[in-house]
């Protein structure tokens, strides 16, 4: 069963570096279009995906040091991390299918 993990400045780097498996942050907000978009496959990758790898969302709005950090200049913005480092960056919605295989070939 998988869930998704709501991320703030506070708790990106201790949520990130604690994760035992690789993590998808998703940079997002409240008024993106796209965000809303693939908001509902995130969540299906929660369940399906859960024993390879993790989901996380941060609002760019509310924590805007975490995104300027990483250089978040539009989005949605999916960040890749493995062992507290960012291993894939995918910018904009996608379909479902191309979303995984662009993960799936990050992991």
């Amino acid at each position: 069963m998988g869930t998704i993990t709501n991320l703030t400045d506070a708790t990106f780097d201790e949520t990130v570096r604690a994760s035992d498996k690789p993590i998808l942050v998703d940079f997002w907000a409240e008024w993106c279009g796209p965000c809303k978009q693939i908001a509902p496959i995130l969540e299906e990758f929660a369940v399906e995906q859960s024993d390879r790898f993790a989901i996380a969302k941060l609002d760019v709005d509310t924590n805007v040091a975490t995104a300027t950090k990483f250089a978040v200049m539009s989005i949605p913005t999916l960040l890749l991390f493995k062992d507290g480092e960012v291993v894939g960056r995918l910018v904009g919605a996608k379909p479902k299918g191309a979303l995984l295989q662009e993960i799936t070939n990050l992991l």
